[in-house]
C-alpha cells in the first residue's frame, strides 16, 4: 500500500523543502525505478496519494525552484519560505493537475505567482545584501581580477533587483533558467508577445546598469 500525507498534518523540517512529506517517510520506491520514471507518472502516482512520488518530483524539481525563487526575492530566507509553500500548494492541489504543462513548469508558475506575491506586498525595500557566489576565478586570478568579477556579480545582483517584478521574472526565466518564450508565458500567465517586450526593457535596463563593467 502506497503512503499517503495527511496535508493538515505539522511535521518538523530539516531542510527548505521537509514540510512536503512526513520525515518518518521513507522512499519505497526502487532507485532504479524512480530515477527511470518521468515527472508524468510520479504525478499521476503523486495525484493518487503517493508520497513517495511526490516525494521523488521534490527532490528533483527543488534546487532549481530554489534557485529561481531567489533570484526573485533576493533573501535565502525568503525563497525557502516561498518553495516550502509551493510544494505544500501542489500537493493539495495535484488533483486539479491536467498535465497541459510538464510538471516543472506547473511549479515554476507556483512558485512564481507566490514570489510576485511576496514582492508586491513587502512593506520594505528589496534586500541587496543577499548576493550571489561569484563563478569561482581561474587559479591564476590576481587578486584585483577576482575583486573585480565580485564587484560585477553585486552590480548585477543589484540591477536585477531593481527591476519591477513582472519584468525580472521574466529575465531570470529565460537568461538563468532557459525556459523557452512559451513556458514563460504560461508561467506568468500573460502571452509570448507580452513576454518579448518585459525580456526587452530588463534586458536594455541591465545593459545599462552595466554599462560601467563592460
Amino acid at each position: 500500500m502506497r503512503n499517503r500525507i495527511d496535508p493538515s498534518a505539522q511535521h518538523g523540517v530539516d531542510g527548505p523543502l521537509q514540510r512536503a512529506s512526513p520525515p518518518s517517510a521513507g522512499i519505497t520506491l526502487e532507485r532504479e525505478d524512480a530515477g527511470a520514471l518521468d515527472d508524468s507518472v510520479l504525478t499521476v502516482r503523486a495525484s493518487e496519494g503517493d508520497e513517495d512520488a511526490f516525494a521523488v518530483l521534490v527532490r528533483r524539481h527543488s534546487s532549481r525552484l530554489l534557485a529561481l525563487s531567489q533570484h526573485l526575492l533576493g533573501s535565502r530566507t525568503d525563497a525557502e519560505d516561498a518553495v516550502q509553500e509551493a510544494f505544500l500548494s501542489a500537493w493539495r492541489r495535484l488533483p486539479e493537475f491536467r498535465h497541459r504543462a510538464s510538471f516543472g513548469t506547473w511549479m515554476y508558475r507556483i512558485v512564481t505567482n507566490r514570489c510576485l506575491n511576496t514582492l508586491r506586498h513587502r512593506p520594505y525595500p528589496l534586500p541587496l545584501d543577499t548576493v550571489p557566489e561569484p563563478a569561482a576565478a581561474d587559479a591564476d586570478s590576481s587578486p584585483p581580477r577576482v575583486a573585480e568579477i565580485d564587484a560585477a556579480t553585486a552590480a548585477l545582483t543589484a540591477a536585477l533587483l531593481e527591476l519591477s517584478p513582472e519584468l525580472r521574472v521574466c529575465w531570470v526565466l529565460r537568461e538563468l533558467h532557459g525556459l523557452h518564450y512559451e513556458e514563460i508565458a504560461h508561467v506568468v500567465g500573460s502571452s509570448e508577445q507580452t513576454v518579448r517586450g518585459r525580456l526587452f526593457r530588463a534586458r536594455r535596463a541591465l545593459t545599462e546598469a552595466m554599462r560601467p563593467w563592460s
